[in-house]
């Protein structure tokens, strides 16, 4: 969904990596206020070749990243749980989003979930539903983004907007314009 236009804040691209559904979230941070600029999810199809699925994500990755120019990208840690084999595939899927964020010359910024519920919520043990929603009201919006992914994409956007507010994310990502740096 494309909310807004260009504005002169940092310009953050949120990103929930998976391979049937990645998330994503634009979003304009300055001030202390978030302003979304598009969101919505890249989805590939179950049953499809696994490296038509990794392409169709790299070239959304790709369409993202030159139609809206983001200055970060923060992007979920990978943590496996128990699904071990489900987990290298989001592994894959993340690696040719990072290709992408790499190639585009974007600064890549990671954070844990826990990172992300402090970010936006206060609490760092946060529910998934208290983030959501917490993540809707700061972005003034009518109801809290589907699929759940594009959510949690707004989610570590506004955690970058958070973080990149102290001087201490603002010289790391000065350094990080430089082209291959990961922070």
């Amino acid at each position: 969904m494309n909310i807004s236009q260009e504005g002169n804040g940092l310009r953050i691209l949120g990103i929930d990596p998976g391979y049937a559904i990645v998330g994503y979230g634009v979003v304009e941070a300055k001030g202390g206020l978030y302003l979304p600029v598009e969101y919505g999810a890249v989805t590939t199809k179950a049953g499809e070749d696994f490296g038509l699925r990794l392409k169709e994500i790299y070239e959304g990755m790709v369409e993202l990243l030159e139609t809206h120019k983001p200055q970060a990208a923060a992007v979920e840690k990978l943590y496996f749980t128990n699904n071990k084999t489900t987990g290298i595939g989001v592994a894959e899927a993340r690696g040719v989003i990072l290709l992408a964020l790499s190639q585009a010359g974007v600064p890549l910024f990671e954070y844990t979930p826990m990172q992300v519920k402090q970010a936006v919520t206060g609490y760092g043990k946060a529910l998934k539903p208290q983030v959501q929603e917490m993540t809707r009201r700061l972005l003034k919006l009518k109801s809290v983004p589907k699929p759940d992914d594009t959510a949690d994409a707004l989610a570590l956007a506004i955690c970058h907007g958070q973080a990149a507010g102290s001087a201490l994310r603002r010289s790391m990502l000065e350094r990080a314009r430089e082209p291959g740096k990961v922070i």
